[in-house]
């Protein structure tokens, strides 16, 4: 049994920082029931190709693993509803703010039935402020959040301008955030018998994950600009040619450097003031990082990889997807687990929290749309 075994969760959200959250309760234990709307379900189901079923995109299989689907309507299913959230310790809904409030399924009406419920609201931008009623996306969140300012080359070089991360990091770090604030809620329960409402914006998150840039622009009142694959307090931390490809070093301390110096044949650079120090590394960024690249160009991207594990020096490759698989660490730490649906096995990405008192167990596949109707009206409201 998971440790969150016995938690009841109603998902009524699409797409994924909702469904990230629910899967995540799902891995560590909880009955998780997502609510679709009947007929097409979740938008993702649609996001193809590719399929990993017929008529289901990859995507959806992304963040659903460990559910139950019921298709319900929410104006004519109501009662239904109100019923399985009777029944729920815990709601997940990513609507527009007051969306949900002529269902009455907004959080007061449901905290006034239920005291004790936990309510995680998702949306763009909070339930209060002058952008409440804007929606959010991913993209665009991480335009307005700062993301996209910090991420990618400068405006002056080739190729220069602002980039996404290449997948929606925004919306899965609200699903980590959820899911971490749907637990301390449980637990403040747990304690108080007292439920309560999440509210959680991707814009919050965007800005809460800027982290040390952010820290940076308040400790010197100067925004950040991008630097590329570089790292703006760390000197040298970046990706750099080789003779076949592209090499990434990630050099943290002093000791580091040394060792890196003595690999590329200057040892002196350790002495010298301009590169000794962190601090003065990251003022010489450039003139350091153009000799670096110009030495690595003598050997190739796994020569150099070899080298620097045997120095103690962080850096290695940049694996494509077909490579990253096809490690030995990823089967010795289980990147790739089978669940199934039906008779069907069927691939999911793991889980990476190896908890030894309560492993993660993978059994159910991402849900058919309404496959689960008949199980959820049994075990949830005592029907059939």
């Amino acid at each position: 049994m998971g440790p969150l075994a016995g938690v009841r969760v109603l998902d009524l959200s699409r797409v994924l920082a909702g469904p990230w959250a629910s899967q995540l309760l799902a891995d560590l234990g909880a009955d998780v029931v997502k609510v679709e709307a009947p007929g097409r379900g979740d938008d993702t189901r649609h996001w193809g190709p590719p399929e990993l079923v017929a008529g289901e995109a990859a995507y959806f299989h992304a963040a659903n693993r460990g559910k139950r689907s019921i298709a319900l309507d929410l104006a004519r299913d109501h009662e239904t509803l109100l019923a399985l959230v009777d029944r729920a310790d815990v709601v997940i809904e990513n609507f527009k703010v007051e969306g949900l409030a002529r269902y009455g399924l907004d959080y007061p009406s449901l905290k006034a039935r239920r005291p004790g419920l936990i309510y995680c609201s998702i949306t763009g931008f909070g339930q209060d402020g002058p952008w409440a009623q804007r929606p959010g996306y991913d993209l665009l969140i991480q335009g307005l959040g700062g993301l996209m300012s910090i991420t990618g080359q400068p405006d002056e070089t080739p190729g220069g301008g602002p980039v996404k991360v290449g997948v929606a990091l925004v919306d899965i770090l609200t699903g980590l955030y959820a899911t971490i604030g749907i637990q301390a809620a449980l637990r403040h329960r747990e304690r108080t018998g007292e439920g309560q409402q999440i509210d959680l914006a991707l814009l919050d998150v965007s800005v809460a994950v800027l982290a040390n840039q952010a820290m940076n622009y308040l400790a010197t009142g100067q925004a950040p600009g991008r630097l590329g694959n570089g790292h703006p307090n760390i000197v040298p931390y970046d990706v750099y040619p080789t003779r076949d490809g592209h090499l990434i070093l990630a050099v943290g301390n002093d000791g580091q450097f040394a060792a890196l110096a003595a690999l590329l044949g200057e040892p002196g650079w350790a002495q010298d003031p301009d590169f000794a120090s962190n601090s003065a590394r990251v003022r010489q960024r450039h003139r350091l990082n153009a000799l670096i690249a110009e030495r690595l160009l003598a050997r190739s991207s796994a020569e150099w990889s070899a080298m620097l594990e045997a120095a103690g020096v962080p850096g290695g490759p940049i694996l494509t997807l077909d490579a990253l698989f096809a490690l030995e660490q990823g089967a010795v730490r289980g990147w790739v687990q089978q669940v199934q649906r039906g008779e069907q096995p069927l691939p999911t990405l793991a889980n990476p929290l190896h908890l030894s008192a309560t492993p993660v167990r993978y059994g159910r596949a991402s849900p058919a749309l309404d496959g689960d109707r008949d199980s959820v009206l049994r075990d949830w409201l005592g029907q059939g």
